[in-house]
């Protein structure tokens, strides 16, 4: 590989992770501390989230077109200076009002100008026989860095609080979360500086001739392959946005404190870049699908660990490995579920649309994961919400298993070929 497309795939680890750090990541990791701080419950958290997933599939719909007609140098840059502004706004400590005002505008920032432009920057340096390893690649990038984030910014919110966790009052939680943003917020905007230094690639420049149209999208609604990879991205989406869950379920069932609790979230961050990048390699020496439906496996295993109520406190190992295990496997199927396309021999011309599509359909967890978890958690108060949680994640995990098995009995005695 030359030595700029190498820049330019650690350019996309970056970028990839840098653009969720403000509606995502920070709630992932202090989910206790910011409900506290923004003064909401699990519910209202939930609400904003579903406002973003409203917006971003329909932002999916129509952004497939733009990035089949407009270079991810063009795109991505912008996307990212805006999703910037808001972190400006968030900052702030908004109210209950305006969240879900602020999240409507990071779903058409992230997704229409974004995600489907990110993807097919992806699959154009993947080549033809290295899609696993492409996407595997840039995910565990996006991983390594999102765990570095992520055990980074606990040592800040340890640091910047005068006294621990526990004892800290409204006002020092409030500062120390605001610095967190400001800093995620920084990244945000520095992610636009780095694809316009190192995303030059003129492979992008040719389809600035296409068109935008309809076509590519109607093209991808007639492949059985689409909506089938559209039902286990959304599976696999469900088990990524349960992730969200694990520190204040360590917290709720075991007791733990807001640090501690946001240690327990980091060990879902650090298994990303091993399960992506692994889940990739076996992928292009096997089938991606084989793969993906070991990992919905792993992931119904844990689930249904945690939903039976046998953990306890006093088996701090045995914790650590389910949520470990089940979270390798929740970024494996990140890494590979889009390196589908080529197993389905999708035409490249296509990708954008047919991200689209898979996008719109695939992210709606988006849309109904938020207010269903604030309902199951702030209705079922302590260990038994989280189990009740899981038991649903469980279910989901079946469906996307036998919907891999599928898709893989409908592909597999053909060959690959563009």
């Amino acid at each position: 590989m030359k030595v700029k497309s190498v820049w330019a795939l650690i350019t996309l680890m970056l970028i990839g992770e840098f653009t969720f750090l403000l509606p995502f990541v920070v709630f992932r990791i202090f989910r206790p501390t910011f409900l506290t701080v923004f003064q909401i419950n699990n519910f209202q958290l939930g609400s904003a989230f579903s406002v973003y997933g409203i917006v971003a599939m329909i932002s999916y719909f129509f952004g497939g077109p733009i990035a089949d007609r407009f270079s991810p140098r063009q795109l991505l840059p912008v996307a990212m200076i805006f999703t910037s502004l808001g972190g400006l706004v968030l900052i702030s400590i908004p109210s209950m009002e305006l969240l879900p005002v602020l999240y409507g505008f990071w779903g058409m920032t992230t997704i229409l100008l974004f995600w489907p432009a990110y993807i097919k920057a992806q699959r154009e340096y993947g080549g033809k026989y290295a899609q696993g390893k492409s996407y595997g690649a840039v995910d565990a990038g996006r991983g390594l860095i999102a765990a570095i984030i992520a055990s980074s910014s606990v040592f800040l919110l340890d640091a910047f609080l005068p006294v621990s966790a526990e004892l800290a009052s409204y006002d020092q939680l409030k500062y120390a979360v605001q610095v967190i943003i400001g800093i995620f917020t920084f990244i945000t905007a520095f992610g636009s500086i780095l694809i316009w230094v190192f995303l030059k690639d003129e492979r992008f420049e040719k389809d600035n001739m296409n068109r935008l149209s309809i076509k590519g999208i109607l093209d991808a609604l007639k492949r059985r392959s689409v909506w089938l990879q559209a039902l286990i991205v959304l599976c696999a989406y469900v088990g990524y946005k349960v992730t969200d869950d694990f520190s204040l379920f360590a917290k709720d069932t075991f007791g733990y404190n807001d640090v501690d609790a946001a240690h327990m979230a980091t060990i879902t961050f650090w298994m990303r870049p091993i399960a992506a990048i692994a889940a990739g390699y076996l992928g292009d020496r096997m089938l991606h699908s084989k793969i993906i439906a070991w990992c919905f496996g792993i992931i119904i295993l844990g689930s249904v660990t945690v939903s039976s109520g046998v953990l306890s406190a006093d088996w701090w190992l045995i914790i650590v490995l389910t949520i470990a295990s089940t979270s390798a496997a929740i970024y494996g199927l990140r890494g590979v579920y889009y390196a589908l396309f080529q197993e389905a021999r999708l035409p490249v011309l296509i990708t954008g649309s047919a991200a689209g599509v898979v996008s719109v359909i695939g992210y709606t967890p988006d849309i109904f994961m938020g207010p269903l978890m604030g309902v199951i958690l702030d209705n079922n108060p302590g260990a038994p919400g989280h189990q009740l949680l899981f038991g649903v994640l469980a279910g989901f995990s079946l469906l996307g298993l036998v919907t891999a098995v599928i898709f893989k009995k409908s592909t597999f005695s053909n060959p690959l070929s563009e």
